[in-house]
């Protein structure tokens, strides 16, 4: 290959090194097509520089952009499992997809302010894939930067004696293989091309015997024509996450369901995937990769599992404006609004914890896992 065609090839879109690859190959699993759409180094979803994803101008707000509440009242959590952990000298906190780093921010904010004998103890680890997300990370956090490291999770290798693992929409992000019940057997959806060179979807054998596997394990069987998600990264996130879990806890956030409702075909014929773009519904998840949040509900069932399987143990499961009333949010909001230098602000944070725990908020759709390791 000469330079010339050296340099088409890193110039090409990732749209077109996509349609590339499956000229080449032959038409890839959905998995492969998302990973590639979300995650390619240069022009994956989360990882480009020039695409806004946070906030009111981007794609999605997540708890911790709505209401500082939401980071601080984790915050106080954090801190009764820093008791419950008998006061370590070293309380590691490992935040995984910490996007922007607004909820990193809050909850060192909060316990420096109020915890200050856990803040002293407290060293906060970042794994998060995305290099311009780092950067971001990197400049809101610069207060805390001596308390602050970037790692993934697979690069710490030894067995943390006392730790909490904490991910906030992380598991709806991970690339998905998507399946369909056709003729009473199963198979996979693939990406391909039609005669026009657009992404279409392509039947095949599955690409691996695990997807039979994952609905014999739920007791689940998908009516015909049926389509769903398979999030398998998940189940190996769980078990990655647990191995460097000696004493300690991972909580998981998000939106789901248990199997029973997440593939009941009266609600769900056609699977959950969905695509977003400036806060609006995409009818098209194949179109621009690169350019579009792609997200599935996540399946608890399958989650709390894998967990049970990988030495874990529930401690609670509920949805997340109970959760947040439980652990202290309304306590938290008086510490806050009763140091707040004007009304103004008390009543924009009072304001704001309105979404968190009001019935019709957004906290009513999301689900807070806690699953606890203990020491043999």
């Amino acid at each position: 290959m000469g330079q010339r065609d050296v340099n088409q090839r890193e110039e090409a879109s990732l749209a077109e090194r996509l349609r590339e690859r499956i000229r080449r190959e032959g038409a890839i699993t959905f998995h492969d097509w998302m990973q590639a759409a979300l995650y390619d180094a240069d022009e994956g979803y989360y990882c480009r520089p020039d695409l806004p994803r946070w906030g009111r101008t981007g794609d999605y707000r997540t708890s911790p952009e709505r209401s500082p509440l939401f980071a601080a009242t984790f915050a106080r959590y954090f801190a009764a499992l820093y008791e419950k952990l008998c006061a370590p000298e070293v309380l590691t906190i490992i935040e995984a997809g910490a996007g922007a780093g607004h909820f990193a921010a809050g909850v060192l904010e909060t316990l420096q302010r109020w915890y200050p004998r856990v803040f002293a103890a407290t060293r906060y680890v970042i794994d998060e894939a995305s290099k311009d997300a780092r950067q971001h990370i990197r400049l809101r956090l610069a207060p805390f930067s001596e308390r602050v490291e970037f790692h993934r999770l697979e690069e710490i290798e030894v067995p943390l004696s006392e730790a909490i693992i904490f991910a906030n929409e992380l598991l709806d992000a991970f690339p998905v293989h998507r399946v369909c019940m056709l003729n009473g057997k199963l198979l996979e959806l693939y990406v391909g091309l039609d005669e026009t060179g657009a992404f279409c979807w392509v039947k095949r054998e599955p690409s691996t015997a695990r997807l039979m596997e994952y609905f014999a394990s739920i007791g689940v069987q998908l009516r015909e024509g049926q389509i769903a998600e398979i999030n398998l990264e998940a189940q190996d996130w769980i078990a990655r996450a647990a191995s460097i879990l000696k004493r300690g806890y991972l909580i998981t956030i998000d939106y789901g369901a248990e199997a029973a409702d997440l593939y009941q075909a009266s609600r769900h014929h056609d699977g959950t995937l969905r695509a977003f773009h400036r806060h609006q519904f995409c009818d098209d998840p194949l179109a621009r990769p690169g350019e579009q949040d792609l997200t599935t509900n996540v399946d608890w069932t399958h989650i709390k599992r894998a967990g049970e399987k990988a030495g874990l143990h529930v401690l609670s499961f509920e949805r997340q404006d109970v959760f947040l009333l439980r652990t202290g949010l309304l306590e938290q909001m008086e510490l806050m609004t009763a140091q707040m230098p004007s009304e103004a602000e008390a009543l924009a944070l009072r304001s704001s914890a309105r979404e968190l725990i009001l019935p019709g908020g957004m906290s009513e759709s999301f689900q807070v896992l806690v699953q606890k390791v203990c020491e043999e």
